[in-house]
């Protein structure tokens, strides 16, 4: 027996074939796994996975859904809006109205002091109209064709009754022609339109014209100053003009010329008052 038999033998085991054959099979199945993934990444690496998500199918019923929402709620905003300008004009309107009333309020003030004075004035002109006439039918005294009446009437101002009467009583004694106009030739219907000027009337030329014009009065109820007037109204033939105590001054013909004379004698049809 060798020396060395009972020594194990540092040798390795001899594996078998089989052995050998199935771990090389596996390694080389791992390497391919290994490649194959390594591949793989590599692929990866070069394009970017993109991940597409798919939105779920709105059905029918849902988009009108929507759809109704969202007219109702552009119908609130409408609503809204116009009830915003409709405020704005209400607001405006009765601003507005506010202003109009104020100043309809300042006119007819206005207004009512304007006639409250037009008024006082008529009064005080008609109360001093009537003071002069009864003053003037006080003097005026009887005397035919005389014109010595006239000295006891004060120069009368001018714009009054009295400034018709003084001009008329200058006159008289004129002749009468007709169609004349003066300074010392009348006819009766331009001897009261001359006379009239006096007191800033104008009056038209002739007698059935000046029968229509002023206020109608009756002949029981003369104040001085009054036109007379023979014939109808508005186609009169003759016009004088009352100066109190039953009295007129006309251009009556050319007999007469321009006189005083008593109603009595010759009653006018008529009368009109235009101061």
């Amino acid at each position: 027996m060798s020396h060395t038999a009972h020594i194990p033998s540092h040798r390795k085991p001899r594996r078998s074939a089989t052995k050998v054959a199935l771990r090389a099979g596996v390694a080389g199945g791992v390497l391919s796994t290994l490649a194959v993934a390594a591949a793989a990444g590599t692929a990866n690496a070069a394009e970017p996975v993109t991940e597409t998500i798919e939105m779920p199918t709105l059905s029918a019923d849902l988009s009108a859904q929507i759809a109704h929402s969202a007219d109702v709620t552009q119908q609130a905003a409408d609503s809204y809006e116009s009830r915003a300008e409709q405020d704005a004009a209400a607001s405006k309107a009765a601003k507005q109205a506010k202003e109009d009333q104020a100043q309809a309020e300042k006119k007819a003030e206005a207004k009512r002091k304007a006639e409250a004075a037009a008024k006082k004035k008529a009064e005080q002109e008609r109360a001093s109209r009537s003071t002069e006439r009864t003053n003037l039918s006080t003097q005026s005294t009887g005397g035919g064709s005389s014109a010595s009446s006239s000295d006891s009437v004060a120069p009368p101002a001018s714009g009054s009754v009295g400034s018709v009467i003084s001009f008329l009583k200058s006159q008289l004694g004129d002749a009468y022609v007709m169609g004349a106009s003066g300074p010392n030739a009348w006819d009766c219907s331009s001897l009261v339109q001359a006379a009239f000027k006096q007191a800033g009337v104008d009056l038209p030329r002739v007698s059935q014209d000046q029968s229509t014009m002023g206020t109608e009065v009756g002949t029981s109820n003369l104040q001085v100053g009054d036109i007379l007037y023979w014939g109808g109204k508005g186609s009169a033939y003759h016009v004088g003009v009352y100066i109190g105590n039953g009295q007129y001054l006309d251009a009556a013909n050319p007999s007469k010329g321009v006189v005083i004379q008593d109603l009595s004698g010759y009653p006018a049809s008529g009368a009109v008052r235009v101061l």
